[in-house]
């Protein structure tokens, strides 16, 4: 049985147990031990399995992961979310909807301090869900803005799902943050046009706010202002070279550790959110060195160079190939973790879409926007379910009705990138 072969069998058994609902990470680890055993020998085999877990801890690259989750956990900690929504909320004062436009730019912002999804989605809905309520929103709308505003974590820098991409596909970290930053404000643009359109035609859906002068607006701005000067300082740093993404992601921290502190957070505060990180850090990981042991496997299996040649040999053209992929990618999404996702799927697809022709750093953010749609469709729809947490009495087909619209902008971004590829690559110096 030849090598290709025996690699589509066993990533065919590893989908299974993955759909049997096993871990991902042990899932990939096992595949990779198998595989590699079955068409090398498995003593070298187990040998990998020993040496994967300390080659992955000891890469200085890796580093970054745990001091950007920690930077959002003490940013959440800090009630810097709270602030922000009020800044916010003042600033579209009386508009109609203006409290959902106020949560989904409070999400695009505290996304660039915090890196995650799942985090920003988390810690906006602590706050502006109870105030949305008490001032007449619709459910649908109030949890559908929050659950889409959260995925907003996933693209704006400094974002954990661009790292990831950059370190597994050997991409300088700097230009994947820089080519997500277009596409990530062109999303909350989409996000916010997509509520005044909403208000506009169900005008039940919210109800105008209290208006707010001049001054009150420009007063409240003030909340962003700790957001803005770490986000600059991370970006801006890492950009003009002053900073390496290690070093960016440290600095971010001790900033927001100050923050925190000068806001109160106490022993506890910090105690918990080093609990957290270690937590989240130990996921994030797991699943990576699952990834690397899967990587000796896809290497000696040659089964993305086998997929490569064989979609090259049925003759379609690049774009076709790029659609089968992300549809690829639409359909994984629905049923798995973003993150878990993109170290499966990066490492058999990525020679597919480099023989068709395409940007390795452009596919990059196109791959993550893809994933970005999984985590508010359904069944699983990760962030759906962090919304629904918070409030068990609305029902779940009510809130996945809300992120409909929101769905459906991301599908125009995603065609956006794919006809105008400069919106992700203008701002590199290629």
């Amino acid at each position: 049985m030849s090598a290709p072969l025996i690699g589509l069998l066993v990533m065919a058994a590893m989908l299974l147990f993955i759909a049997l609902r096993c871990p991902i990470a042990l899932a990939m680890a096992a595949a990779g031990v198998i595989g590699f055993g079955l068409i090398v020998a498995f003593d070298p085999a187990f040998a990998i399995l020993e040496a994967g877990p300390f080659e992955v801890l000891s890469n200085y690259s890796f580093s970054p992961i745990p001091m950007f989750i920690l930077m959002g956990i003490l940013a959440s900690k800090a009630n810097m979310s709270s602030e922000l929504f009020n800044a916010a909320r003042t600033l579209f004062g009386g508009w109609r909807g203006g409290m959902a436009l106020a949560a989904v730019c409070s999400c695009g912002v505290f996304s660039a301090i915090s890196g995650s999804s799942v985090a920003t989605a988390a810690s906006m809905s602590k706050v502006a869900l109870p105030e949305m309520r008490k001032h007449g929103y619709a459910d649908s709308l109030a949890t559908g803005t929050l659950a889409a505003g959260g995925t907003l974590g996933i693209m704006i820098p400094p974002s954990i799902a661009l790292l990831l991409y950059a370190l597994i596909t050997e991409q300088s970290v700097g230009e994947m943050f820089m080519a997500g930053l277009i596409p990530g404000v062109i999303g909350l643009l989409l996000y916010c046009v997509t509520i005044a359109l909403l208000v506009k035609f169900f005008p039940h859906l919210a109800q105008p706010g209290t208006p707010t002068s001049w001054q009150q607006k420009i007063t409240g701005l003030t909340g962003v202002l700790p957001f803005m000067g770490v986000f600059a300082l991370i970006i801006g740093g890492i950009y003009t070279g002053l900073f390496t993404p290690t070093e960016a992601a440290a600095v971010g921290a001790f900033i927001t550790f100050w923050i925190a502190l000068f806001r109160g957070v106490r022993l506890d505060g910090f105690r918990e959110a080093l609990e957290e990180t270690l937590s989240l850090s130990a996921m994030i990981f797991f699943m990576i060195i699952g990834a690397e042991v899967f990587g000796y496997f896809l290497s000696v299996s040659r089964v993305s160079f086998f997929l490569a040649e064989w979609v090259g040999g049925m003759g379609l053209p690049p774009y076709a190939v790029l659609f089968m992929v992300l549809a690829l990618f639409v359909v994984m999404g629905c049923v798995m973790d973003s993150l878990a996702m993109l170290l499966l799927t990066i490492p058999v697809v990525l020679p597919v879409i480099l023989d068709a022709g395409f940007d390795p750093v452009w596919f990059g953010i196109v791959a993550v926007i893809t994933v970005e749609v999984g985590l508010i469709t359904p069944p699983v729809g990760i962030n759906v379910f962090v919304i629904k947490s918070m409030l068990p009495d609305v029902p779940v087909v009510r809130i996945f009705k809300g992120v409909l619209p929101f769905v459906l902008s991301d599908i125009v971004r995603l065609i956006l990138l794919v006809m105008f590829p400069v919106l992700a690559m203008g701002m590199l110096s290629r």
